[in-house]
């Protein structure tokens, strides 16, 4: 199957890049970096998640975010919530699109979010009961769709019944994503391949952390099965605290730099998303983990340094 002409990038930096963190980034940080990654091209943005302060304190300013953020046109800011009463906190403060979250693991969806795969999954009904009423558009995530820090190897059969569910329960779009990391290549398509038989491929997105260095080859994976949505960080953020070892997502700024090097539309500036990930890896005070973001700024600091050799 040949690459398709354009992937469209889900920028996850804001929500699940930030919940990561041990400290808690203002409101006001966050909304200026959602808007300097909507200035660089980004189209879909996560803005945060309606999940209880109690655990995921990080996401406790969410609904101001919301409601402060000066909104581009065509750019879509959705937000994640876990339940009834996370949707209709999530509606009052003018979300506009969800996600919901399932796992592929039974003892990680026990220890993520305190029940079992089927539970979660009739927790999600009367939201996406709700969200058809009021126009809301939901987006689905499964997490372990490769491996598991509790129960290793995830058969592919797993992951295609969750989002079978997902996308008969009225998810427009299912992300799967490898949380620990540990995928490489071949598994990724194989489990593509059994997933794809139950969800069109045009309804799938990945979601890849690069624990073991194996996210962009993956990448590469999903665009020969067929798939245009891609879900990335900016500088790298993130992390998952119920899987113990995971690194960071895969950096937007390294993504976008493979797709413009293979002439894939992504509509991103590069160069401008790169900037936003230095913003925001300041305000944590620490380097991007982003390697293409890395040499940017080397080259940047190099042309200097000869310009005020050459007196320009």
């Amino acid at each position: 199957m040949p690459f398709p002409a354009g992937v469209k990038i889900v920028e996850v930096g804001p929500r699940d890049g930030l919940q990561s963190e041990n400290a808690v980034v203002p409101a006001a940080i966050k909304i200026e970096l959602i808007e300097r990654l909507a200035a660089a091209g980004l189209t879909c943005i996560e803005a945060g998640s309606f999940v209880s302060p109690k655990w995921v304190p990080q996401m406790a300013g969410t609904a101001e975010v919301l409601e402060r953020l000066h909104r581009r046109p065509g750019v879509r800011y959705p937000v994640l919530v876990p339940n009834l009463k996370g949707f209709e906190a999530a509606l009052a403060a003018g979300a506009r699109e969800i996600a919901v979250f399932a796992a592929a693991s039974e003892t990680f969806s026990r220890k993520n979010i305190n029940c079992s795969i089927a539970g979660s999954l009739e927790r999600f009904a009367p939201v996406m009961s709700a969200a058809k009423s009021a126009g809301i558009d939901v987006r689905g995530y499964i997490s372990c769709a490769l491996a598991c820090p509790y129960e290793g190897d995830i058969s592919p059969d797993a992951v295609a019944g969750v989002a079978d569910r997902l996308f008969r329960m009225g998810c427009y779009e299912i992300s799967l994503g490898d949380t620990l990391g540990a995928g490489t290549p071949i598994r990724v398509r194989n489990m593509l391949d059994v997933v794809s038989s139950r969800v069109p491929v045009e309804h799938l997105a990945v979601h890849f952390h690069d624990t073991y260095g194996q996210a962009l080859a993956n990448v590469l994976i999903a665009l020969e099965a067929g798939i245009a949505v891609v879900d990335s960080s900016v500088a790298g953020l993130g992390g998952c605290p119920y899987a113990p070892g995971a690194s960071g997502n895969l950096a937007t700024e390294d993504l976008v730099y493979m797709l413009d090097g293979m002439h894939i539309r992504t509509g991103v500036d590069l160069d401008a998303v790169a900037a936003a990930g230095r913003f925001i890896s300041a305000e944590l005070q620490r380097s991007p983990v982003s390697k293409v973001n890395a040499a940017l700024a080397g080259r940047a600091a190099r042309a200097q340094r000869q310009g005020q050799a050459t007196g320009t």
